[in-house]
């Protein structure tokens, strides 16, 4: 599932972000939220990928995730 939401929310910031794929990876790999999102015990893993986005796209517009 993990990699599953990975490679969408990849795709989701090279078409709504306008980044390359090595900008991707990197922007999801560095982030807080994929650090959420591999910590099996906070379930975000078993959330839907558009809600793992919405995470990511919070912290990557404030700097921080909530």
């Amino acid at each position: 599932m993990i990699e599953e939401i990975s490679k969408e929310i990849i795709g989701l910031l090279m078409s709504e972000r306008g980044l390359s794929m090595e900008d991707a990876l990197r922007t999801l790999y560095t982030s807080d939220t994929y650090s959420k999102l591999i910590d099996l015990s906070t379930g975000l893993y078993s959330q839907s990928t558009a809600y793992v986005y919405e995470y990511l796209d919070k912290e990557l517009s404030t700097g921080k995730m909530s």
